[in-house]
């Protein structure tokens, strides 16, 4: 997989990050980049943006063998990752895309307005 691919998905992760820590008070995302796949002989690289208030979990991968997509998934932090997973154009993925994957899935359930 392409540096430039996770370089860019990772700058994303962390623009989308830091607009959602100043628009909501109670969503505090943890973005962590998991390189350990590759260790295991597994073509891949993942991300994962936890929210450890509501307990859930997106999941991000960029797979070798599927360059040019972001495959993704919603899950708990109790789950294990599935085999079931969307995907999208790396070129259709945005800030945007992050912040409001994170705005919706991470505030369900959570007393939450913005902050501004």
């Amino acid at each position: 997989m392409s540096e430039a691919a996770l370089k860019s998905l990772s700058d994303m992760a962390s623009e989308a990050h830091a607009r959602i820590q100043q628009a909501y008070q109670t969503i505090n995302p943890v973005v962590g980049v998991r390189r350990g796949m590759r260790e295991m002989g597994i073509p891949a690289d993942a991300m994962t943006i936890d929210c450890l208030r509501t307990r859930r979990r997106i999941n991000l991968i960029l797979h070798d063998e599927k360059p040019g997509l972001l495959l993704y998934q919603f899950s708990t932090l109790e789950e294990e990752a599935g085999n079931e997973f969307e995907h999208m154009s790396l070129t259709d993925v945005t800030v945007d895309t992050l912040y409001d994957w994170m705005r919706t899935y991470f505030s369900e359930d959570v007393p939450d307005s913005p902050t501004h």
